[in-house]
């Protein structure tokens, strides 16, 4: 028996492959399925099950095109409804995978069709199990994202979580292995761990969700306390997932499509599609195309444009370093932005090159914010998250996190100048972007955001004002 975790840092997510005596299993694998299949070729291991753990929102799984490539069938929990051929499993229902058995544990909460998959070893010992969304590493998962397709309330689906916990997880032996869907960085839980893989006594021992004497709603109120909205294309990513897609490959074919500056020119003026440029927001900020947003591609850049782009379907042109093209892609399609019209051919130098319109962001050191910056007279606008803000933050700054940026930036002054900043500058050069695209100028973005900050003289405070608002 071998069991791997195939852990995506952009995604903060698992995938698990899984075999035995020459057949194997792939637990909520990516879009990509072409590592797979090479994988299981050079195994000599067919393909015998593709597991879910429950209809997706973060990203897009590679399920159907797995199973069109391999014949495997795709395994839901009870309760699942698909628009292609699935098995939506019992409770309890045991598939054999070599020498080895996968059981069925139905544990609604996260979604009503949520699983956690029992692995039970050659000598009839549960060894582990893949929890999916239902239980993380120092975490469970948020009960609010199925509401409106379960027709219940983020408190009715935090209770049958906190049953699904005790009845059905936290009764197996404390050596079980928990190997979850998620880590630190997804938006599927609030408080989740580093770690990507615990055993269930350790969990127990840690996690808040599973204290013994935890009632049910107190559970509740923990649980729920705290979240914040959804990003927007969690739902579409949802319906892809239970209706299916366009095949990664047909999409990898589109978003690879070479174009010169002027057929790149001509397909943003005839499409009014999307300018995203994912090189470093060092670079970004000495020189870009007018009107384009940057979100780089080193950073969490699959989650941010889930984030900030409000529909999959938005057309989408790209502009990145040479030979990132497929990265690109790639990250692209595991959130479901499909739409794309290719990338600019040379990458930006071959813009420039031309003597076409370029643009560019203010930017300064930290030690040159320092030196201009007014305390409690100059408008400082931190954009990390509100827990950042509240551990330390420059005095007399506002909290505007760039998740809400659509909300906040209608409060924003273009007259009156502000400066900038997240934590390391990746943040922060996507809000120039998006401001400056919006008709913002008057502002000043400071590389190496607080980070670069902090070694400053400047006055910080962990004193958060409520009341503060930018008008």
């Amino acid at each position: 028996m071998q069991i791997e975790q195939i852990y995506t840092g952009c995604l903060a997510q698992g995938a698990y492959y899984i075999t035995s005596n020459g057949e194997g299993a792939i637990i909520d694998p990516l879009r990509e399925t072409q590592p797979y299949l090479d994988r299981l070729e050079r195994d000599n291991v067919k393909l015998k099950y593709i597991f879910e753990t429950h209809f997706h929102a973060d990203f897009v799984s590679g399920h159907v095109d797995l199973s069109k490539q391999t014949s495997a069938p795709i395994i839901y929990g009870p309760n699942a409804t698909c628009e292609f051929d699935c098995i939506s499993a019992t409770d309890g229902q045991i598939f054999e995978l070599g020498d080895i058995k996968i059981k069925v544990l139905h544990t609604p909460g996260h979604t009503m069709e949520s699983a956690t998959y029992l692995l039970i070893d050659e000598k009839g010992k549960e060894h582990a199990v893949f929890s999916g969304d239902t239980l993380f590493i120092g975490d469970v998962g948020r009960p609010d994202l199925a509401q409106k397709s379960a027709s219940m309330t983020q408190e009715e689906l935090a209770a049958m979580l906190f049953h699904s916990l005790r009845n059905k997880i936290m009764t197996l032996p404390d050596d079980v292995i928990v190997y979850p869907a998620h880590g630190a960085g997804s938006a599927c839980g609030k408080n989740m761990s580093k770690e990507t893989v615990s055993t269930l006594g350790e969990q127990k021992a840690t996690n808040y969700a599973l204290r013994a004497d935890m009632t049910e709603a107190e559970f509740i109120t923990e649980v729920t306390d705290g979240l914040l909205p959804p990003p927007a294309y969690f739902g579409m990513n949802v319906a892809m997932n239970k209706k299916g897609y366009n095949s990664f490959e047909n999409v990898l074919n589109l978003g690879m499509r070479s174009l010169t500056p002027a057929a790149f020119e001509a397909a943003a003026e005839d499409t009014g599609a999307l300018l995203l440029d994912t090189r470093k927001n060092g670079d970004f900020a000495k020189g870009f195309i007018p009107q384009s947003i940057n979100i780089g591609i080193d950073g969490d850049f699959a989650p941010w444009v889930g984030a900030l782009v409000a529909d999959v379907n938005q057309p989408i042109l790209i502009i990145c370093e040479i030979g990132q093209e497929e990265e690109t892609v790639t990250r692209l399609s595991r959130v479901g932005f499909d739409n794309l019209i290719g990338h600019l051919e040379g990458g930006f130098e071959a813009w420039s090159k031309l003597g076409k319109e370029t643009d560019t962001v203010h930017r300064i050191t930290a030690e040159e914010f320092a030196t201009q910056v007014k305390i409690g007279e100059s408008k400082i606008i931190d954009i990390r998250k509100e827990s950042e803000y509240s551990a330390e933050h420059v005095e007399d700054s506002y909290s505007k996190p760039l998740a809400n940026i659509n909300q906040w930036i209608i409060d924003v002054n273009p007259k009156e100048h502000f400066f900038l900043h997240c934590a390391g500058g990746y943040r922060s050069m996507i809000a120039a972007s998006i401001l400056e695209a919006r008709g913002f100028r008057n502002f000043t973005e400071i590389e190496g955001g607080f980070n670069a900050i902090s070694k400053t003289s400047l006055p910080k405070t962990d004193f958060v004002c409520q009341s503060k608002v930018l008008k």
